[in-house]
């Protein structure tokens, strides 16, 4: 009961905000009017996600280490980790590919004949340069990292220091004992932080329509349809691949994935939903053990919505400006964001900053990116919510694996 009506309160408050925030757009004309509403209304908004950040780094932290440290031996994360890996790579292949095939279907910005202004974008993608990468990955300090909630640095060191406690296991049996006790008190931070999930949503949406108003989204609907049908294949796909792999736990998986998708999708962000996305695959169940470990390098290699908007809208800013990109560009193109993309995790504004990379590459005008950066937020909202699809199922399926490897070990 407590989940349909957490459920029914994110809806009520995204329909509810979306409807204050038109209101608002069409009472108070003035964009400076706008904007001072917008911002007291978003304070809900920011609360809620920098309670989530708050309480992100010593649950990654937290969960990891106890994942890992009750693992036997140093074998068994080198299994799941590469079963992960090698599950996030078809992933990323499969959502990249999607959005290129799809992008040259509709043809989005076909039509639009834009013409290279040369404006600078202000989007740094020093991240993107391996020296970049490297340092967004290896942390120089684990304090600094969790004061930055570097999601990847946090799990960098999480599995060193994890792997040192299964090593250990005398030695380390206190700090194991300690960790777990602070995964279950941070849980339950959780749960109360989430009680204002429903204020958050209401709070997000208000604040976004009413600087936009509801015309931003008939005059970037062609694009925003398309890319939100393209959404929904890959959605169905997730889904088709989720039943192939889980059978009948998959309606349960989906059932379960309801609330975290709906306040990804709300507040357009990701980490929002992760400590929900993990109390919620429990329930599955999945073992504690391997959804620590799958979910946070899911987070940082395995954003399936992101994915598809990388290739879906560097190709759409080619069609508006009317440059003809051969297959074998295309191809390349996306190539290249399968690498680049990997160190999008913690980056501002990250998928924009992969996108400017990648058009600077291809000859494509940079200030491209402009079209779609006044509606990225209601783009962000279908990425997030299809993050969290991707990382439950890949937590999920590599569970199932798991399951089905150890009988054969028992004496």
């Amino acid at each position: 009961m407590h989940k349909n009506r957490m459920t029914l309160l994110i809806l009520a408050a995204m329909v509810l905000g979306s409807l204050l925030g038109g209101v608002a757009h069409a009472f108070f004309p003035d964009i400076a009017t706008q904007q001072m509403i917008a911002g007291d209304l978003s304070i809900g908004s920011t609360v809620f996600l920098r309670l989530i950040k708050m309480i992100l780094a010593p649950l990654i932290f937290s969960t990891l280490v106890v994942g890992i440290g009750h693992m036997s031996d140093a074998a068994a994360v080198g299994r799941i980790g590469g079963k992960a890996m090698l599950w996030f790579v078809c992933a990323s292949l499969l959502s990249l590919t999607l959005g290129l095939v799809l992008v040259n279907i509709f043809q989005p910005g076909v039509g639009m004949h834009k013409v290279n202004m040369m404006t600078d974008t202000h989007l740094s993608v020093h991240s993107l340069t391996l020296d970049g990468f490297i340092q967004h990955m290896v942390p120089d300090s684990i304090f600094r990292a969790m004061a930055d909630n570097e999601v990847l640095q946090i799990v960098v060191f999480s599995i060193f220091f994890g792997i040192a406690c299964a090593s250990l296991p005398a030695k380390a049996k206190v700090v194991l004992e300690w960790a777990e006790s602070l995964s279950h008190i941070i849980l339950r931070v959780t749960s109360y932080v989430m009680m204002i999930a429903p204020l958050a949503v209401f709070c997000a949406m208000a604040a976004t329509v009413t600087t936009n108003g509801f015309s931003i989204l008939s005059i970037y609907g062609k694009f925003m349809g398309e890319f939100y049908l393209a959404l929904a294949i890959l959605w169905a796909a997730l889904i088709g691949i989720a039943f192939t792999f889980l059978g009948k736990q998959a309606t349960k998986l989906i059932s379960l994935m309801r609330e975290p998708f709906l306040l990804a999708f709300s507040t357009a962000s990701s980490e929002a939903a992760y400590p929900l996305i993990l109390e919620q695959l429990t329930k599955l169940p999945v073992s504690r053990k391997v959804s620590s470990f799958v979910l946070p390098l899911g987070y940082s290699f395995n954003l399936d919505g992101t994915m598809m908007y990388c290739t879906f809208a560097s190709i759409f800013i080619a069609q508006a400006y009317d440059i003809a990109l051969p297959w074998s560009t295309q191809i390349t193109m996306l190539l290249v964001l399968m690498l680049t993309s990997k160190g999008m995790a913690g980056i501002p504004r990250a998928s924009s900053v992969v996108i400017v990379a990648t058009l600077g590459q291809f000859n494509i005008p940079e200030e491209g990116i402009l079209l779609i950066l006044g509606i990225d937020t209601f783009l962000d909202m279908g990425r997030s919510a299809t993050n969290v699809i991707g990382n439950s199922l890949a937590a999920a399926v590599i569970d199932k694996w798991e399951t089905q490897r150890r009988p054969p070990l028992s004496p």
